[in-house]
């Protein structure tokens, strides 16, 4: 039996999101000047808090530089070689920032703790300014991609991280304050270990999304039973089997499956995979290839079941 390789690319229900190259350069200038500023602040004062601000900021600059370079790649055209382009390196890149914020905050939380024991003498009102200024920085940066956070998943991780970086700052303000008015020193350190806690509660999700991702598991957002019902809707589509979902990017999904046809309406195939792709477009499939099979035809592969 021939498979139906055609490719058909719904790019109307694909997100476009070539505006946000600006809203990237822009979140990279404004965080790597603050990063620059806060670490400094905290290295001449003293303050753990500070620079524990500071190099989750690192992290996002470095996060945000990976995005946009996986965007540009994604636009790249495929060739003999990677035949479908570019697209997986943002998946990769999804992957790869989850993975590193996790680290760096294993590193941050040891260092508080063990300066729990031995807290530092830190001016409080300079640490609540500095991380004042935060709240500005990461706020702004975030409002750039609020309303593009659902459409990609490199996105939704730089809007979250920078949502987090707000809060975190709020945290650091308050402590500062905190240590200005009672002389707790140790207060510094505790704010660090609950900003750890924020940072992973927030990465978690991004990383557990990704890593599903990038061994070809099904996207989150799809449900392979809503998507059979779906095709079994079409005209003249008998059964659906051996139907397999996965992301080609972190903004596009692929399918692949045997349709079994009725008795007779084999000279439709057409008509009938067109039908099948135009449903497929609502369901945030853009690629999809078809193997045709006729209606007392045994499929041969060893998990036709699915």
């Amino acid at each position: 039996m021939g498979h139906d390789h055609s490719h058909h690319h719904h790019h109307d229900h694909a997100p476009k999101l070539d505006h946000l190259n600006k809203a990237f350069i822009i979140g990279i200038l404004l965080n790597s000047a603050f990063v620059v500023i806060e670490a400094g602040v905290g290295f001449a004062k003293g303050s753990l808090s500070l620079l524990t601000d500071a190099g989750h900021n690192l992290s996002d600059v470095a996060s945000l530089i990976l995005a946009l370079l996986a965007f540009k790649l994604s636009k790249m055209r495929a060739n003999n070689v990677y035949t479908y382009g570019y697209k997986r390196s943002t998946i990769l890149v999804s992957l790869l920032n989850a993975v590193l914020l996790v680290a760096a905050v294993g590193v941050i939380a040891y260092e508080a703790i063990l300066r729990i024991g031995q807290p530092q003498p830190i001016p409080g009102i300079t640490v609540a300014w500095v991380a004042f200024a935060g709240i500005a920085v990461n706020g702004v940066t975030a409002w750039l991609f609020m309303k593009d956070k659902e459409k990609d998943l490199n996105v939704k991780g730089a809007y979250m991280h920078m949502a987090v970086d707000a809060l975190v700052s709020l945290g650091v303000v308050m402590s500062g304050l905190a240590i200005y008015f009672t002389g707790w020193y140790w207060i510094d350190s505790v704010v660090s270990i609950i900003i750890v806690v924020v940072i992973l509660a927030g990465t978690w999700g991004l990383l557990v999304d990704s890593l599903r991702l990038e061994i070809d598991g099904v996207p989150k957002q799809i449900e392979l039973g809503a998507i059979k019902n779906e095709l079994l809707k079409a005209e003249g589509v008998k059964e659906i089997h051996h139907m397999h979902v996965w992301a080609l990017s972190t903004t596009e999904n692929a399918l692949t499956a045997h349709i079994v046809i009725e008795a007779g309406k084999t000279a439709n195939f057409n008509q009938i995979k067109n039908d099948l792709r135009h449903r497929l477009s609502h369901l945030d499939i853009q690629h999809s290839t078809f193997e045709p099979e006729f209606d007392g035809d045994h499929c041969q592969a060893k998990d036709c079941n699915i």
